[in-house]
C-alpha cells in the first residue's frame, strides 16, 4: 500500500522518538512567540463572543439529546403534552377568571414590553 519499506518505518520512528522532545520544545517556543505577539487587551470581546457561541452550540446539542431521548419512549411525549395543557389551564384559571386579574396580566405584559422594547 505504501512505498516505504517496513525497515525504513522503524528507523524513522526511532529517529522521531529521540528528537520528539526537541521538536515539542520547538513547537512550544513558536506557540509562545505567537501568543506573545497578540494584543490581549482586545481579546475580551472575542473571548466573550467565542464563549457565547460555544455555550449556544453546547445547549443545542444537549437539548437535542434530551428531546431525542424523550421521543424514544412512546408514552412520554403524550404525557408531556397533557402536562402542558394542564399547566396552561391552571395558569389561565388563576390569572384570567376575573376582569381584574386579566387587567393585571395585561398591565404586566405592557410593562415588560415597554421595558424590553422601549
Amino acid at each position: 500500500m505504501s512505498d516505504v519499506s517496513p525497515e525504513s518505518k522503524s528507523d524513522s520512528t526511532t529517529t522521531e522518538g529521540v528528537s520528539f522532545t526537541e521538536r515539542t520544545g520547538e513547537v512550544m517556543n513558536k506557540v509562545n512567540e505567537t501568543l506573545g505577539k497578540i494584543d490581549w487587551t482586545q481579546m475580551g470581546k472575542y473571548g466573550k463572543a467565542a464563549g457565547i457561541i460555544a455555550v449556544v452550540i453546547l445547549a443545542q446539542v444537549l437539548i437535542k439529546v434530551i428531546i431525542d431521548t424523550i421521543n424514544f419512549f412512546p408514552v412520554l411525549p403524550g404525557l408531556l403534552e397533557l402536562l402542558g395543557v394542564v399547566v396552561l389551564g391552571q395558569w389561565s384559571w388563576e390569572n384570567l377568571t376575573t376582569s381584574e386579574k386579566r387587567t393585571a396580566v395585561f398591565d404586566k405584559v405592557q410593562n415588560l414590553k415597554k421595558e424590553y422594547l422601549g
